[in-house]
């Protein structure tokens, strides 16, 4: 895999499962590698455009959508949060113009996408980096330090109460009551939990026996609610509940918990989570403008937050038509804007692009084409 030093990303892009109509942009794309989008000329486009996918992006899709169609009087963004993985399979059927996703699209997903996207299939592009906040719902406590083997074992079901002796080495201050723990999973594909699955399964792989998935273990114990805003719900609800969930969701009625990095523990903010992408690697094998990344689960940087996703707007490679091509990108750009990184970072506490990531992303956006008749 090639290194890439990326310090600071940010990226996922997706909307509901509607048809696209787009019309009259004032700049046609070209059918050549990096034709210019209308928005990268400073002109607006019109039309609409749909996608689906990742729930964890919600908050900073809102944004977009806001700063994008204030800037684009003419435009509309549709976007459905229904997982990562009903995302993927909504653009490889072809029923949405993009996709969000918190992973990155699989080699036989890829290669399914080339009946609705042609032959070059569809790129993943990053542009929304958040860390995963393992929240709980115990009266009194808001701050719990935890290893990875620990949230291993609670998440399993082998640690079944918060006063459990390993909970409590960690945490000598913290007032735990004898309060059964209440796993909570997600219902749903999703790409959360795939990320938060691998970071189990590299960092407690004594413990964690499962492969890393979009789908939970059905076998384990606890309750499950469909998509970020349902997990989050369900533990507010039920005192003792644990879950995963995109930070940008975690309410301040939930405590959150610190992860053990080498001799230190991290609490959740959006910089820890770019230090721990600092050190991914471009997944090798795939064409030049696909950006999926590998992360290191196990890093022992200082100060870097191991249970961190990386959120992926997923395109065709090429498009049916200029309008359609057009308005992808020009949205697509929005996004990766400094403007369109603050905005989410200001609604979910994501963490901006770096520079570097952000021209490579621009430069992987500008490839998409019109598909030759």
């Amino acid at each position: 895999m090639k290194a890439l030093h990326i310090g600071r990303v940010a990226a996922v892009l997706t909307v509901g499962a509607l048809a696209l109509t787009a019309c009259g942009t004032d700049n046609v794309v070209s059918t050549g590698n990096g034709g210019t989008s209308a928005a990268s000329n400073g002109t607006a486009v019109t039309g609409t455009l749909t996608g689906t996918g990742a729930s964890s992006i919600s908050a900073a899709m809102d944004a977009w959508k806001a700063g994008f169609e204030s800037a684009n009087s003419g435009a509309k963004i549709q976007y459905s949060p229904e997982g990562s993985g009903a995302g993927r399979k909504a653009l490889i059927a072809g029923a949405v113009q993009f996709a969000g996703s918190d992973a990155y699209m699989k080699d036989e997903e890829l290669a399914s996408a080339q009946e609705k996207c042609g032959p070059a299939g569809a790129i993943n592009i990053p542009w929304y980096i958040s860390p995963i906040a393992v929240a709980f719902n115990v009266e009194g406590v808001k701050d719990l330090k935890l290893d990875a083997d620990t949230i291993a074992k609670i998440f399993r079901g082998d640690i079944k109460n918060w006063n459990d002796a390993a909970i409590k080495a960690a945490n000598p201050d913290a007032t735990l009551p004898d309060l059964a723990i209440t796993p909570v999973h997600r219902s749903d594909n999703s790409g959360t939990t795939e990320n938060f699955t691998d970071y189990l399964a590299a960092a407690a792989s004594t413990v964690w026996t499962d492969k890393k998935s979009g789908d939970w273990p059905t076998a384990l114990p606890g309750e499950n609610a469909k998509g970020t805003s349902g997990v989050v719900k369900t533990v507010t609800e039920t005192p003792g509940a644990i879950t995963y969930a995109d930070d940008s969701a975690v309410t301040e009625a939930l405590g959150k918990v610190e992860l053990k990095v080498g001799d230190a523990y991290v609490p959740v903010t959006a910089e820890a989570a770019a230090k721990a992408v600092d050190a991914a690697t471009v997944v090798e094998g795939r064409s030049a403008n696909d950006l999926s990344l590998k992360l290191d689960r196990k890093t022992t940087v200082a100060g870097a937050y191991p249970a961190v996703l990386v959120s992926y707007g997923v395109f065709c490679a090429s498009y049916p038509d200029a309008a359609t091509a057009d308005l992808v990108k020009a949205f697509g750009t929005f996004v990766l804007s400094e403007d369109g990184q603050k905005q989410a970072a200001d609604a979910a506490k994501s963490a901006p692009l770096s520079t570097e990531l952000a021209a490579k992303a621009k430069t992987a956006l500008d490839s998409i084409t019109v598909a030759a008749k």
